[in-house]
């Protein structure tokens, strides 16, 4: 099936745009009916000046289609959009007169591929205008507007007005037959953006605890989706870098290690070094004064008290820095400290529109919709986080120019972050309807008792301890396994950290990120079920179905542009049909960033894999020697196509795939 075959529902629905800006000209055209109809004279210049304008788009227009059907696409086509396409150009052909007839497609239905259900809801709108009409009926006129293609084997009606739509097997393969040959491609993007993806935002001189893994998590995974379907983007850790809390620490810095200008202090735990300086603080009036004092100094940008900052900041860069590198994390740092004098801007801007009103001393701003005001200066001169959040989003929004804006933050700073995106639309920072402003909200890690994931000692858990009790726990489920004897020490060593790392990373994200869960290494670590473990064995599993048979990845390569597709077989056709479901679940993910669908539809692809390897044989032996007589290449090749889907999503999801496991 020709490239151009694919493209026709786009080019179709740009024609039947055309003709609609043909028809509008012609109004434009013929003054006698404008006047005719209550237009008057000055509304008739302007309509007419439409006129060029409105010619410029028709050949922009034409240029689009002839573009569209001569290129070829660099994505997989998503067919669940593809069906809504081809049917919402037949709906608008066969209701011209309804206003935004309703498209609805369901997908997967018991009886067919795809299923229509608008006939219903038309038959409802014609009838409120008097027009009654047999849902029935209406489905048979949407059907007979369908462009011609090669998409569906047969479409028909069931039952009151659903249109049961089957796709063509020719189509299915030769879509496979694409994947296979060109790659496992991104969906088609409408629109390409800069996202700025704000998240982990661990605090200097505390250590990233089990709090900072889901915004870590995450924020990595979206990012990789962003980047993988083509938008440019950010990735922003806006570190807790400043505050008051530095001029105690700085103190206690020069108390404890008075030479640190020429000395390096040897401050291996900066934890215990934290906590020693709260207690003195809370403790000691005299230590408690040289603090406050201290943290004037860091604010006038005191050199000594600058290097002293940097010098505390520098030994959690380097602790936050191991995470990152065990997690396979890539982030840009710009704290709190980077908005410092941006934040003095956003104060005399306020200022000056006359946003800031003065309350007990407080400079305060109220904004539509909420009910308590944020406070943009104290009483006592100095700034909030309301004033470094307002800095923020305006400097991401005109110096980095992002037009997507994603905070990975916990639900619980939900009422503070949507009032700062109020606050900005309202002062036109930015428009809903070009910008994305969003809170990415996620709950707590519970521990297997139901309440918040903590040590035994009722302590926060480190996020360092729970990396190494997973590599731990790996090891043992490797060795139980008696894969120590199977794998060399590297490979041991490489496998127990993907498999560590990766578990904890899906059980995370297969998870809808908007509820709490529980962190269950039993659980994460079950090679049984919904689980990192089970799929990076089912990929390793597939990867050497081609390799025992002795078939190379060249020969699949070869074999790819050669072979045709077979999907005679019930399973084979299930399974191709859920490999080419990927564009639409990444679609999917894209619109609500929910990362668990993706998950789930990785495990339903194994899932689906495995009845089809117990069904079909890819290789056929002799059973008594054992030796290979037959090689089904046309199955080999949908084992490769699955391998490369599961591989392109453990990518998105940040999970290492491995070759021996």
């Amino acid at each position: 099936m020709s490239e151009i075959s694919v493209l026709l529902a786009h080019a179709e629905q740009a024609e039947a745009e055309i003709k609609r800006l043909e028809e509008e000209i012609q109004t434009l055209q013929n003054p006698q009916k404008l006047l005719a109809e209550g237009v008057v004279s000055p509304q008739l210049e302007a309509l007419q000046s439409e006129n060029s304008k409105l010619k410029y788009q028709i050949n922009i227009l034409k240029r689009s289609i002839a573009t569209e059907k001569s290129r070829k696409p660099n994505h997989m086509i998503s067919i669940s959009s593809l069906v809504e396409d081809v049917f919402g150009l037949a709906i608008r052909k066969a209701f011209p007169d309804v206003d935004n007839p309703p498209v609805m497609i369901q997908g997967s239905s018991k009886f067919a591929d795809y299923q229509c259900n608008s006939a219903m809801n038309i038959a409802k709108i014609l009838k409120e205008k008097g027009q009654g009409a047999n849902p029935r009926d209406i489905a048979d006129k949407i059907i007979q507007h369908l462009p011609q293609s090669d998409y569906f084997e047969k479409v028909e009606v069931q039952g009151p007005g659903f249109i049961n739509i089957f796709l063509n097997k020719e189509f299915v393969a030769d879509q496979v037959g694409e994947l296979l040959n060109r790659g496992v491609k991104p969906p088609r993007l409408g629109v390409k953006r800069r996202a700025l993806v704000d998240f982990s935002s661990p605090n200097i001189a505390k250590e990233m605890h089990v709090g900072h893994l889901r915004s870590t998590i995450i924020g990595e995974s979206i990012c990789r989706l962003l980047e993988w379907v083509g938008h440019d983007v950010v990735r922003i850790n806006h570190l807790g870098d400043w505050g008051t809390q530095f001029g105690m620490l700085i103190a206690h810095l020069k108390d404890k290690f008075p030479n640190y200008k020429v000395v390096s202090p040897p401050i291996g735990d900066l934890q215990a070094f934290y906590k020693e300086s709260k207690a003195r603080f809370d403790s000691d009036e005299a230590f408690k004064k040289k603090a406050y004092e201290a943290v004037v100094q860091l604010q006038s940008y005191d050199k000594d008290h600058i290097n002293a900052w940097k010098l505390i900041c520098d030994v959690s860069r380097k602790e936050f820095q191991k995470i990152y590198d065990r997690l396979g994390v890539s982030i840009i740092e710009r704290g709190e400290s980077f908005y410092q004098e941006l934040m003095k801007d956003v104060v005399k801007l306020l200022e000056e529109k006359g946003k800031l009103e003065l309350d007990d001393g407080r400079k305060i701003m109220f904004v539509p919709g909420c009910s308590v005001p944020m406070t943009i200066v104290k009483s006592d001169g100095g700034f909030t986080y309301d004033t470094s959040d307002m800095a923020a989003i305006r400097h991401r929004l005109f110096d980095e120019k992002a037009d997507w804006l994603i905070y990975v933050v916990d639900a619980g700073q939900g009422s503070h972050l949507q009032q700062v995106f109020a606050a900005a639309e309202d002062l036109g920072w930015y428009n809903k309807k070009l910008t994305r402003v969003e809170h990415v909200a996620f709950g707590v890690v519970l521990g297997e008792d139901k309440k918040k994931f903590k040590t035994r000692s009722g302590d926060t858990v480190r996020l360092v301890d729970l990396l190494d009790e997973g590599i731990s726990r790996a090891e043992q489920k490797l060795v139980e396994k008696g894969r120590d004897k199977e794998l060399t020490k590297e490979e041991l060593e490489a496998v127990k950290r993907a498999v560590a790392y990766g578990c904890i990373k899906y059980a995370d994200l297969s998870h809808n990120r908007n509820h709490d869960y529980v962190f269950s290494f039993d659980k994460m670590l079950d090679d049984r079920g919904n689980t990192a473990a089970y799929l990076l064995y089912a990929l390793t599993r597939i990867r050497s179905i081609a390799r025992n048979s002795n078939i190379s990845q060249e020969d699949l390569k070869q074999a790819a542009r050669t072979t045709r597709i077979d999907l005679g077989h019930p399973k084979e056709w299930k399974l191709a049909k859920c490999i080419l479901r990927l564009p639409e679940v990444i679609l999917r993910c894209l619109d609500d960033l929910l990362l668990h669908t993706l998950c789930e539809y990785l495990y339903e692809l194994s899932n689906t894999f495995t009845e089809f390897y117990d069904s079909c044989y890819c290789i056929e032996k002799d059973k008594a020697t054992g030796a290979i007589v037959k090689v089904n290449m046309s199955r080999l090749l949908l084992c490769e196509a699955t391998a490369n889907v599961i591989a392109t999503g453990f990518h998105v999801l940040g999970i290492n795939p491995l070759e021996k496991m």
